[in-house]
């Protein structure tokens, strides 16, 4: 069995013995629920301890990459520009539309309440240092005085900035020595990712506890919400995919038709292997033969665009934070969002080659952090973020090829085009 099956396994039965504790006995539900709570704690607490060291070294690594990949030319520097443009959009579409979604749901107090008794406590609530009150602290807190005590608080935004000006700092240091150093934390990302690993095969003990215990006090309330979740993240991917199809047509000159009619064996592979990487031959096939764009483009393009480009990245960390203040009752407010919506940008950068359930903690975690958010209730959502990956890939390939087309805009066409 594999490990997302193992993991949903757990999400039900935890859920079954919380629902059937609640309805039987709720004084023994509670009782259960104490007990269990612990090692759910325990779980979220050694993902925690990785969180820093992973996050600083993916964005010094990613920087460095993004930088080394832009320096090889017109082409590379257009192509990175156009990603990061993407991804901006993309939070900022999530920024506005996640929270003004859930805000037509009603909100249940019970699930707050049982969120609070099932998860308080834990040093993942929330930071007051990355909670900044107004727009004023929010700015005077980008940049931090002390990397070292930014990284001791969890400050993620802070220590993402720092890490971000070390990363450029580097590619203005001679070569020999940088490559030292990112080699440095490239080993401390990948010994960071083995942890992980170690404790994602706990994953389905620490993920039972935790839906038992908050089912043992909500009942129905965090199942539905769940749902609701679900929901909005299939939503949103499918949003991002059909808001590509108008990028094309007004940055990639690309008729809406022609273009949706050529990507679709591309898309048919992401959504039957929910793999970009496994996608790229399907796509260089669209983009070369289909869509006639040049191969010296498509070639540099699309592999940058796997490697470095994953456009329904800054929608789910920031629908992901959208979701749990909606589940706590809190008000997301400008600043909140703009800090989370600018980090997210920055981790989904560095994060692309990540595994998938790796990818999930190690970058949602930072970026509801700087949002002032509790984190815990993500151990949850790990456990269902499998059902959504399907839309998340099809956006994924969608954005690579109309990035493609955007660059392709102003460069040679191929010599022969089959039309679709």
């Amino acid at each position: 069995m594999s490990m997302t099956s193992r993991v949903l396994l757990a999400l039900v039965l935890g859920a079954l013995v919380g629902l059937a504790l609640a309805w039987g006995d709720a004084a023994l539900a509670v009782r259960v629920a104490d007990a269990v709570q612990p090692i759910g704690r325990l779980w979220l607490n050694a993902l925690q301890m990785t969180v820093v060291p992973l996050v600083l070294s993916l964005v010094v690594v990613g920087v460095t990459t993004a930088s080394d990949a832009a320096a090889s030319g017109r082409t590379a520097r257009r192509a990175i520009g156009v990603f990061v443009a993407l991804l901006g959009m993309a939070a900022l579409f999530a920024a506005i539309a996640a929270p003004g979604l859930l805000s037509l749901v009603p909100h249940d107090p019970a699930l707050a309440a049982a969120l609070g008794g099932a998860l308080s406590g834990s040093p993942l609530e929330p930071v007051a240092a990355a909670a900044p009150a107004s727009w004023a602290d929010w700015v005077t807190g980008i940049i931090p005085s002390n990397a070292i005590a930014a990284a001791a608080e969890s400050a993620m935004l802070p220590l993402v900035v720092f890490a971000l000006f070390f990363g450029f700092a580097l590619t203005r240091i001679g070569a020999a020595r940088r490559t030292l150093v990112v080699e440095f934390f490239q080993g401390i990302s990948e010994a960071m990712i083995v942890i992980v690993r170690w404790v994602l095969w706990a994953a389905p003990v620490g993920v039972f506890a935790l839906i038992l215990s908050v089912c043992a006090r909500s009942g129905l309330s965090m199942l539905s919400a769940l749902g609701l979740y679900i929901a909005l993240q299939c939503l949103l991917y499918l949003a991002v995919t059909a808001a590509m199809l108008l990028v094309a047509l007004i940055w990639g000159g690309e008729p809406i038709r022609r273009f949706a009619v050529a990507i679709v064996p591309a898309q048919v592979v992401a959504a039957s292997t929910q793999s970009s990487l496994a996608s790229l031959p399907a796509m260089l096939e669209s983009a070369n033969r289909r869509l006639g764009y040049s191969p010296q483009v498509t070639a540099l393009v699309l592999p940058m665009a796997v490697t470095l480009f994953r456009i329904t990245s800054p929608v789910q960390y920031i629908s992901a934070a959208a979701f749990i203040a909606w589940a706590y009752g809190i008000e997301l407010g400008a600043a909140q969002l703009a800090a989370g919506a600018a980090l997210a940008v920055v981790v989904s950068l560095g994060s692309v080659g990540l595994p998938g359930q790796v990818s999930f903690m190690a970058t949602n975690l930072p970026v509801a952090q700087a949002m002032g958010l509790p984190v815990a209730p993500l151990g949850l959502l790990l456990a269902v973020d499998t059902i959504p990956d399907v839309f998340a890939t099809l956006g994924n390939v969608t954005a690579d090829l109309t990035a493609t087309s955007v660059v392709a805009r102003r460069m040679p066409a191929a010599p022969a085009a089959d039309s679709p």
